[in-house]
């Protein structure tokens, strides 16, 4: 586990891994497409009130109002802390 991650690192974990291929494929979270957007269930309140916005790469849940990068995402679906998600992420790039 590093200490420490480069700002570079960390702004490629966060704009260059696909949050819905990170939902979907890696975190393996419930998701379906509906109305022509990816939705999935949010880890926090556990609803399908969700979206993600593939140009500027998160993901909102509207019923509890939470955004999601990829970093933050691990961190509340893997209950970990931010360097433990930034060593998982850095697995994935």
């Amino acid at each position: 586990m590093k200490n420490r991650y480069a700002p570079d690192d960390l702004m490629r974990m966060r704009n260059h891994i696909d949050i819905a291929y990170l939902i979907a494929d890696v975190l393996a979270l419930p998701w379906k497409r509906s109305e022509g957007y990816f939705r999935f269930l949010c880890p926090d309140c556990a609803e399908f009130n969700t979206a993600t916005n593939a140009k500027t790469n998160l993901a909102r849940c509207f019923r509890c109002e939470r955004n999601f990068n990829p970093i933050d995402m691990v961190m509340v679906v893997k209950h970990c802390s931010f360097l433990d998600a930034a060593d998982f992420l850095s697995q994935i790039m």
